[in-house]
């Protein structure tokens, strides 16, 4: 489960004095579901995820992930979240297998639980015939598979999409936003970062649509459009975009 109330994020700049990167967001996500934060970029999404992996510090507000408030019980948030970017490092010298490994044993799995959680995914993910493939030598599909597997090895309640497919070919984001669903129907509470409608349209149960750090509307797919009279994602998108920046 992921809690946001009244998140809010100030930055100093010398030349334009105070910026606003967060302006008091709030939002609930539940287990089994895939809550998605739709916005152009600069809109507030990455800050909002760096605050509720613990990278970052909110100036006001809370935020519990996981059950434990992100600033008061950073180690426990971490424990209990899994995150995938597109910016997701893959080390070069070690094979698919070895960076998993690592990952499991960072979070302090035994090796008995590590060995078996790490053959279940290698299997579901369809990760066997790139198990001794070098980082080096992989393709992007094959180095996604592998941020995907060693952010959920230690089998987190909560996933952190951030922009995930941004740049991915067609095929390997279908693999990947494939995959997603099947973790949310697997029980797990999935944040989605995404400016792609189509994405959004896809996959998310529930969104929240981000402007200038600010949230302009919440709530499941039906009931944005009922609200905006809009059946359009994409048109309701631009709509709200184009009446916030004329405020």
């Amino acid at each position: 489960m992921i809690q946001v109330n009244g998140l809010t994020k100030h930055y100093a700049d010398l030349r334009r004095g105070r910026l606003v990167a967060l302006d008091g967001i709030s939002f609930r996500a539940e287990p089994g579901q895939i809550y998605g934060l739709l916005g152009p970029n600069g809109a507030g999404k990455t800050t909002a995820i760096r605050i509720l992996s613990t990278l970052l510090r909110p100036t006001s507000g809370a935020a519990v992930v996981g059950g434990y408030d992100v600033l008061t019980h950073p180690a426990q948030v971490r424990r209990r979240i899994g995150y995938i970017s597109t910016n997701t490092a893959v080390y070069d010298r070690m094979t698919a297998w070895e960076m998993v490994e690592y990952f499991g044993r960072l979070h302090g799995m035994s090796e008995e639980v590590l060995a078996e959680r790490m053959e279940s995914l290698f299997e579901r993910l369809k990760m066997n015939d790139i198990r001794d493939l070098l980082g080096a030598k992989m393709s992007t599909g094959m180095k996604q598979k592998v941020s995907v597997a060693r952010a959920i090895v230690h089998d987190p309640p909560v996933l952190i999409f951030d922009e995930a497919t941004l740049g991915l070919d067609v095929l390997v984001a279908r693999a990947l936003l494939n995959t997603v669903a099947e973790l949310r129907d697997h029980g797990k509470c999935i944040l989605f970062s995404t400016h792609i409608m189509r994405e959004a349209e896809k996959l998310c149960d529930r969104v929240a649509i981000i402007h200038r750090g600010e949230l302009l509307s919440e709530g499941t797919l039906d009931e944005l459009r009922e609200r905006h009279d809009e059946h359009d994602l994409e048109e309701l998108f631009f709509q709200l975009i184009s009446n916030h920046q004329c405020t």
